[in-house]
């Protein structure tokens, strides 16, 4: 059993990471603005921006492992407030990245595959960088920052989806939610990425910690596709109409930051450390089903609403 601690532990790979290995490990979870209740973990509620913040919490808990989630992720948020976006997104990473290595615990930190400008695809990691807004830019800042202060820490490139606590955080919820209730939606037909369902992702995460990887490493899905052809797979998945998705260009989505319109990432390397290859589409989308089967988005939103005396923090 390994002590954990996840930081942004209400978001949509926290939550997920922390409910998938709560049972087997003690995992702690960091929130701030999303409050959890009747969660199967320990809670603690802080401002991890509050300077000294990040070093109490790894003495309070003494965790091995942190894996470092908490970001703003809105990329229009992001456009509009760079200068939150820059402290969050990348001074914040190296706050934990030093505090992690002066107390030698093992930390992952996320990334994204957005630090690409999408202008090629098949990107590996020794591929150079070109963010195209203020999200990518920071968060490739922050790859820099976190390996400078700790070059012994895991940087995993991602991209995912899954049930999230308010049902509206991923990709694959924007169209269930919009299918389901018959109303039409566009799918970008030119914008191409490698998406895992996130508690695929939360496994596979896992393995990289257990055979204690270090470095960069793109953790996506082996296949990629189109946006459009994504949603179309979710629809065909829950028997929900695909005619509703009308196939457009990016250039008709009216978004404040731009996009990398080619995301398609290699994960030879990923494969060669697990000695098996990066999981394929249909076994993320499968699992997505599976969960919403078993009824596990609404148990997500309990998490939102309950009340439950084993919150600290």
């Amino acid at each position: 059993m390994m002590r954990i601690l996840v930081t942004g532990a209400s978001g949509l790979l926290g939550l997920n990471f922390a409910l998938t290995y709560s049972r087997q490990h003690q995992v702690t979870g960091v929130v701030n603005a999303h409050a959890l209740a009747g969660a199967p973990f320990q809670i603690l509620t802080a401002d991890l921006a509050k300077p000294g913040s990040i070093g109490e919490i790894l003495d309070r808990v003494k965790p091995e492992v942190v894996l470092h989630c908490a970001a703003l992720a809105n990329v229009d948020q992001c456009e509009r407030q760079p200068e939150l976006a820059w402290r969050l997104n990348a001074d914040l990473p190296e706050d934990v990245a030093q505090a992690a290595a002066h107390r030698g615990i093992a930390l992952v930190h996320i990334s994204t595959d957005a630090v690409f400008d999408g202008q090629t695809g098949g990107y590996t990691e020794e591929s150079q960088p070109n963010p195209l807004g203020a999200y990518a830019r920071t968060k490739l800042a922050a790859e820099h920052a976190v390996l400078r202060a700790y070059p012994e820490a895991l940087i995993a490139r991602v991209n995912f989806y899954g049930w999230s606590l308010g049902g509206q955080r991923s990709l694959a919820e924007f169209f269930f939610n919009h299918l389901s209730a018959g109303t039409p939606v566009r799918g970008f037909t030119d914008v191409f990425f490698c998406p895992l369902e996130v508690t695929v992702l939360a496994e596979t995460l896992m393995r990289l910690v257990e055979v204690r990887s270090s470095g960069l490493y793109h953790v996506v899905s082996k296949e990629c596709l189109s946006k459009y052809d994504f949603g179309c797979a979710v629809a065909r998945r829950f028997g929900l109409d695909e005619g509703l998705i009308q196939p457009v260009s990016v250039r008709e989505g009216d978004l404040l930051a731009a996009r990398s319109p080619d995301l398609r990432l290699r994960t030879d390397k990923l494969a060669g450390v697990l000695g098996s290859p990066a999981p394929d589409q249909k076994t993320s989308l499968q699992r997505f089903f599976e969960l919403y089967q078993a009824g596990y988005p609404q148990r997500l939103r309990a998490l939102a609403y309950g009340v439950d005396s084993r919150i600290s923090g």
